[in-house]
C-alpha cells in the first residue's frame, strides 16, 4: 500500500530530482496552489532539482507565462518540459499540411516548423491541442470531421494526452479524449506526452542539464492523473507520490476527505502502486 505522508519534506532527503505535474498539483487552471509551490521551492532549497512535467500542448515559454499569471513563483522549479515541446518533434517528422484541432491560441506550437496550417479538407495530418470550445463540446461533436479523416487514413498527433483536467472546481475534457475517440473510430494516433517515454526522457535530460548525472532511484515523480502521471511514472520505473485530491477525488472521498482504505482498494484495482500519497502537495 502507498504510505501516507504529511509533507514532501518527510521524504525529500531520499531524492535528487523531483518531476512534478503542473495542472492539478501546482495549480488548477484558475489559481496557484501556494502550499504546493512552497513545498517544491523548499525541496529546491534542500538540494533537489525540480523539473515540471506537464501535458500542456503549449511550448514551455507559453506555460511559464500562464503560471506567472496564476501566481506560481518562478522559484518553484528549475526547468519545465511540456507535451507541446516533445510533440513539436512529431509534427516536424510528419506531413507538412496540418489541421489544428484546438483553439487559435495554440498556433505557437507550429512556430519555426516547416509546416502549413490548412483546412480540414486539405490536411494530411491532424494536430489536436484540445477542443474549439472545451466549455461546451465533447468528442462526439467531432464525429463527422474525424470520420472523414479516418477514411483518408490521416494521422492524428495529440499534443495533450490528458483526458480531463481540473479548471477551478470543474472537470474539463482535453485533447486526449479526442485522441481516444479517434482510435475508437479506427484512426491512428501519435502521442509523445505523458504517459509515453519521450516526455520522461526529455524531462530527465533537463534535470541532468541542471545538476549532472544521478541514479534513477533518486528520482521522485509527483502527479494526480491515473492514465498519465501514474501510468507514465510507474512504467518508467520511478517512485511516485500520488496526489489524491486531483481529478480522481470522487473515487475515494467520503464526507469531503480521502478514505485511505477506499483509496488503496482503488489503486489496487487500477494495478497501480505509488510509493507515497497525500491529498495535496504541501
Amino acid at each position: 500500500m502507498a504510505k501516507r505522508i504529511g509533507s514532501l519534506s518527510e521524504v525529500i532527503g531520499g531524492y535528487d530530482v523531483v518531476l512534478s505535474d503542473v495542472w492539478g498539483v501546482v495549480h488548477n487552471g484558475v489559481d496557484a496552489f501556494q502550499h504546493s509551490c512552497k513545498a517544491l521551492a523548499e525541496a529546491r532549497e534542500a538540494g533537489a532539482t525540480v523539473v515540471l512535467i506537464t501535458n500542456s500542448p503549449r511550448p514551455a515559454p507559453g506555460v511559464i507565462q500562464q503560471m506567472r499569471a496564476l501566481g506560481v513563483p518562478d522559484g518553484t522549479y528549475d526547468r519545465i518540459v511540456t507535451s507541446g515541446d516533445v510533440t513539436r518533434h512529431l509534427i516536424a517528422e510528419g506531413p507538412k499540411k496540418v489541421f489544428l484541432l484546438g483553439p487559435e491560441r495554440d498556433m505557437p506550437l507550429f512556430d519555426g516548423l516547416d509546416v502549413e496550417a490548412v483546412s480540414a479538407e486539405d490536411a494530411d495530418c491532424i494536430v489536436c491541442t484540445g477542443f474549439f470550445d472545451d466549455e461546451k463540446e465533447v468528442p462526439e461533436d467531432y464525429t463527422d470531421l474525424l470520420t472523414a479523416f479516418v477514411k483518408r487514413d490521416v494521422p492524428f498527433i495529440c499534443a495533450n494526452p490528458d483526458l480531463v483536467v481540473e479548471r477551478g472546481h470543474r472537470i474539463i475534457p482535453c485533447a486526449g479524449a479526442v485522441a481516444a475517440y479517434y482510435e475508437q473510430l479506427g484512426g491512428k494516433t501519435r502521442i509523445a506526452g505523458k504517459p509515453h517515454r519521450p516526455i520522461y526522457e526529455a524531462t530527465l535530460a533537463a534535470a541532468r542539464e541542471v545538476r549532472g548525472d544521478f541514479p534513477m532511484d533518486r528520482v521522485l515523480a509527483v502527479g494526480d492523473g491515473m492514465p498519465t502521471d501514474v501510468r507514465g511514472a510507474l512504467a518508467y520505473g520511478l517512485d511516485l507520490l500520488y496526489i489524491s485530491g486531483g481529478i480522481h477525488v470522487a473515487e475515494y472521498t467520503v464526507n469531503g476527505r480521502t478514505d485511505e482504505a477506499i483509496l488503496n482498494a482503488w489503486l489496487k484495482s487500477e494495478n497501480a502502486a505509488p510509493k507515497y500519497w497525500m491529498q495535496r502537495l504541501a
